[in-house]
């Protein structure tokens, strides 16, 4: 085992093309800003740019400690039992269960999909989770659909919503399956 990684996994690099790429695009449109409209609207948006930041980074931490703390709180046997690669369509279906009851945003769903990954849940459930939290989630029928379009609407778009988390998760188990096939 090499001694740069750490528990056999890949290290990560701090900087990568993605990264270069996007430090790229931004600099050039901020370029464009400048020069186009004048320092005093390239320091507006900056300053707005700022001030989103500055509102987004205690959620992100927040997010990524309750992804740390779910590591730490469920057991990584029942995890990878549950929804691990064996689990079948009854794994597939307690992950979109969680992805249906989980509240919060994409900033706290992503750490949990991420730790779940990380505890041995396989990527066909990791899938479901967040498709089911996507389509079906209660949270966002509760507070934005079901006072616009009324209880009938929300019931019968969530019925038919239901096999959608099912279906991208099995796909996914395939494509991962295929993919390890290919590598192999």
């Amino acid at each position: 085992m090499d001694s740069r990684k750490p528990h056999g996994r890949r290290r990560r690099r701090v900087f990568d093309w993605s990264t270069a790429a996007i430090a790229a695009i931004s600099a050039v449109a901020a370029a464009t800003v400048y020069l186009r409209d004048g320092s005093a609207h390239f320091l507006a948006i900056l300053a707005g740019d700022l001030s989103l930041f500055g509102e987004m980074l205690p959620k992100v931490l927040a997010g990524c400690l309750i992804g740390a703390f779910v590591t730490l709180i469920l057991p990584r046997e029942i995890v990878a039992r549950w929804v691990g690669h064996e689990s079948g369509l009854f794994g597939l279906a307690i992950a979109a269960l969680f992805g249906f009851i989980l509240p919060g945003g994409p900033i706290t769903i992503y750490p949990v999909a991420g730790a779940f990954l990380t505890m041995g849940a396989d990527a066909g459930a990791v899938v479901a989770f967040i498709t089911c939290w996507t389509l079906c989630g209660y949270t966002r029928a509760l507070v934005w659909e079901l006072p616009f379009f009324g209880p009938h609407f929300v019931i019968w778009r969530i019925v038919e919503a239901l096999p959608l988390p099912l279906l991208a998760g099995f796909l996914a188990r395939l494509a991962v399956k295929a993919g390890l096939a290919r590598g192999a």
